[in-house]
Formats: structure tokens, C-alpha cells, sequence
């Protein structure tokens, strides 16, 4: 029999992955702000936080749109 690896994420893999999250945590604003203010001066910020930023902001626009094609039918 195979075993099914678990779903869950632990330390290393956990914290890459809500990096952005943590970097806006530290700054004490949430991360649709830090996304805001990378987009607005991103000469302010590192190359991998502005992907990150883009990212967001494409992962939250397929999610909206989403959301709608759902409530629309």
C-alpha cells in the first residue's frame, strides 16, 4: 500500500509560504495594504516581494472572479 503524504505544512514550508503575510505582520498592516504600497513605489521593496504583491493581487482578481461566475449561475 501507498501512503498519502499529509496535507499539512510544517515550519520551513509554512513560513515560505505566508511570507508575504509575515513581512506585512511585521509591519503592523495587513497584506492587501503591503500590496498596495509595493504596487504604488516598488523601488521601495525587493524583486521577490513585488512578485509576491503581483501575485496576490492576481490570485485575489481569479478569486473575485470566481466568486461571480458562481453567484451568477
Amino acid at each position: 500500500m501507498i501512503k498519502e503524504k499529509s496535507k499539512k505544512l510544517t515550519g520551513k514550508e509554512q513560513t515560505k509560504k505566508s511570507s508575504f503575510l509575515l513581512k506585512a505582520k511585521r509591519k503592523g498592516i495587513t497584506s492587501s495594504q503591503l500590496q498596495a504600497n509595493v504596487l504604488a513605489e516598488p523601488d521601495k521593496y525587493d524583486e521577490k516581494t513585488i512578485k509576491q504583491a503581483t501575485l496576490r493581487k492576481t490570485l485575489v482578481q481569479l478569486n473575485k472572479n470566481k466568486k461571480e461566475k458562481v453567484t451568477d449561475g
